[in-house]
């Protein structure tokens, strides 16, 4: 099958250039392994049902036999061997030279086994980056027209009649279907949807369980799952989603459901948001609660089993489902960039559904609406939020906040322009990185 350039290469291609050894982390199925092979010059899977006993004898012995090969060498899975992370560092510093090894890994590791087994951080030796489903452009739907590189470096960009070629109906297919790699092969619709609900029942089932041996029931998984998908996108606390568990699923402790939430964050099913507070308003008024969000849309829908075709008589529920594949999206294009998302929320109801902060201090004020006739409001609420920074500078002599460098209203809709008053409107089909 014919490898698609991921947002991750570039990325990775500079961590080998600068580090002794990349650990890329991310869900399963997502292409971790796939990406690290185009890097790679050799490969070792410590998940290789023919290989694991060799393997597991070799590393109670002699675990750095197991990194002898030609470099880049790929070490798939490597929290199957925790040892593995003290003897790459060891052997980084010994060689002394860039792009030694890339680390692959679906979980983050065990708390118990990290203190057992790891010692050293691997600060200065070891870089780290994550990797996500693929976004609309990775895919080939996004015609990637309007890079969001280039939007944060020149602010006057001509985007004017720049259209989508996704219809809303391709958009809910594309959340349904999820940006899981091995779906683009299906050769039917039907198929292409069951990739994501074989992966939540792989980690309802498996994944749970076995992330840190200890035994959990599937219908308990299963049905937290649905409870956070129905909460998907909102600011819900986490005492609503548990109570919601426990109406459909009696007698679960706070205790189980909070190792079962932290479970699903390590195998990165759950990526919830975090608020941004700045300065703008009284401490009290700025909302901090997290965003509840999933790695990928199509979870929330296997989760609940929804259809593309019941969604396209509710496209409030599509809604959410849409905000989660835009931050997804802007999460893979932000990459190369440093990009890191939150939100804004305040008791007043001023909003920006994403604020997307860039390494060198750079940030987009950001609001994600189906159709035109919410990006007046979605408009108006980026520019208050200016506004409001702008004030605050006016008085605070001492720590000026930086002024937005973007306001961006990111839609399902079929035409980008800018507003007379700068804010621009992109349809999630038409960017790129």
């Amino acid at each position: 099958m014919e490898y698609l350039k991921r947002t991750a290469d570039e990325h990775l291609s500079l961590l080998l250039a600068s580090s002794g050894a990349v650990l890329i982390e991310g869900p399963k199925w997502c292409g971790k392994t796939t990406t690290a092979e185009q890097h790679a010059n050799s490969t070792i899977s410590l998940q290789d049902p023919d290989m694991r006993d060799r393997y597991q004898t070799t590393i109670r012995i002699k675990p750095s036999l197991l990194l002898a090969g030609d470099t880049p060498r790929l070490i798939d899975e490597w929290q199957e061997a925790p040892v593995l992370w003290d003897s790459v560092r060891a052997m980084v510093d010994k060689r002394n030279e860039f792009g030694q090894f890339i680390m692959t890994g679906s979980n983050s590791i065990d708390p118990h086994k990290k203190k057992e087994f790891i010692k050293h951080s691997g600060s200065g030796r070891i870089a780290k980056m994550q990797m996500l489903t693929m976004s609309l452009h990775e895919s080939l739907e996004s015609n990637g027209r309007i890079s969001l590189k280039e939007l944060f470096n020149n602010k006057d960009l001509d985007i004017d009649g720049i259209t989508s070629e996704m219809s809303i109906e391709e958009l809910i297919f594309a959340a349904c279907r999820g940006g899981w790699p091995a779906s683009l092969h299906a050769k039917f619709d039907k198929a292409k949807l069951q990739i994501a609900k074989n992966y939540v029942k792989t980690v309802c089932s498996i994944d749970v369980s076995t992330i840190d041996g200890i035994k959990r029931n599937e219908k308990v998984a299963s049905t937290i799952l649905k409870s956070y998908a129905r909460n998907i996108s909102t600011l819900a606390k986490k005492n609503v989603v548990y109570k919601d568990t426990n109406e459909h699923l009696d007698g679960v402790s706070q205790t189980s459901f909070d190792t079962y939430i932290d479970a699903l964050e390590r195998l990165f099913v759950i990526q919830d948001i975090e608020a941004w507070s700045p300065a703008i308003r009284s401490a009290s008024a700025i909302r901090r609660g997290l965003k509840r969000e999933f790695v990928d849309p199509s979870i929330a829908v296997a989760a609940l089993g929804l259809s593309p075709e019941a969604l396209y008589t509710d496209l409030k529920t599509f809604g959410f489902l849409f905000e989660c594949m835009a931050i997804r999206d802007l999460k893979a294009y932000s990459l190369s960039l440093g990009g890191t998302i939150s939100y804004y929320h305040d008791r007043y109801d001023l909003e920006a559904d994403a604020v997307l902060h860039l390494e060198d201090g750079r940030y987009a004020l950001i609001e994600f609406k189906l159709g035109s006739r919410e990006i007046e409001e979605g408009a108006e609420h980026l520019k208050e939020i200016k506004r409001l920074v702008q004030e605050h500078n006016t008085t605070e002599k001492q720590i000026k906040l930086r002024e937005p460098d973007l306001l961006m209203v990111i839609t399902g809709g079929e035409m980008a322009y800018t507003r007379p008053d700068g804010v621009k409107i992109i349809p999630l089909a038409c960017l790129k990185d």
